[in-house]
């Protein structure tokens, strides 16, 4: 956080299945995989284009979450579906230590293309929607903090969860 490159919109990506395309998700793939993450942003590694990474499947720092498939999700679209939303505790790699209550839709679709430029189009809930409207708000230039409705709900994880080892999303 302070790194101004985390606060502008990314640019979309203009060509598919190019080796460059291709070495860019392999280093996304192997930073979340060895942080034990759900998921990452190409501008959190410091690529300013419109790509993301997710996917759970048993994670030990996510026990009681949903398995998401891996997925590589290039220049997407959110829609909410409807309006319901519900508040979640999130962590990010760029935001190292903290922890906040965030609101996320509950219900999402969410379009776009694969690595190859192959569409993709799904309609998803709960944790699901959570980490993919965590990850694509970073390809706004947006931080969880900054969703956070009551500061008093946004802290050291240390101080909000004494005794357990969080890291980072």
């Amino acid at each position: 956080m302070g790194d101004p490159r985390l606060l502008e919109p990314a640019r979309p990506v203009e060509r598919f299945d190019t080796p460059e395309l291709r070495e860019l998700i392999a280093d996304m793939d192997e930073t979340m995989m060895a942080l034990d993450g759900a998921g990452l942003a190409a501008p959190q590694i410091g690529v300013g284009l419109q790509v993301v990474i997710f996917g759970v499947e048993e994670n030990p720092r996510y026990p009681d979450a949903e398995p998401v498939p891996h997925t590589v999700l290039i220049n997407p679209v959110l829609t909410p579906v409807g309006a319901d939303m519900e508040e979640g505790w999130e962590g990010c790699l760029s935001v190292p230590g903290m922890r906040g209550l965030v609101p996320r839709y509950r219900h999402l679709r969410y379009r776009g293309r694969d690595a190859s430029g192959g569409a993709i189009d799904r309609t998803v809930s709960g944790f699901h929607a959570r980490v993919v409207q965590h990850e694509c708000d970073h390809l706004a230039g947006i931080l969880y903090p900054m969703r956070i409705r009551d500061l008093r709900n946004f802290g050291f994880n240390e101080e909000l969860f004494p005794g357990q080892d969080l890291q980072e999303e």
